[in-house]
């Protein structure tokens, strides 16, 4: 992969903490947080994409509801589905 995995990693780190929502700002960014560093760079390419996914949706997913959006099945979103948030 030609692509420079730092800046990859910054718009990542963005994006998980200013999300629209408050809730969704401490999700996201705990679990970015937690898993960014351990991450191979196709997962971050996932991680990326599960980013572009509205709240609503991500949120729904992450709590095992229906969704309109269809998830593909790889690391990222079984780590997030997996993730147990603790608020601090």
């Amino acid at each position: 992969m030609d692509f420079d995995i730092e800046q990859l990693k910054k718009r990542i780190i963005y994006r998980s903490n200013y999300r629209g929502t408050k809730e969704m700002d401490k999700l996201l960014g705990n679990f970015t947080r937690k898993y960014i560093d351990k991450l191979s760079p196709e997962d971050l390419i996932d991680l990326e994409k599960l980013l572009n996914f509205d709240d609503n949706s991500l949120y729904n997913f992450y709590r095992g509801q229906t969704t309109e959006v269809n998830f593909e099945n790889n690391n990222v979103n079984l780590l997030f589905k997996k993730f147990k948030y603790k608020k601090s």
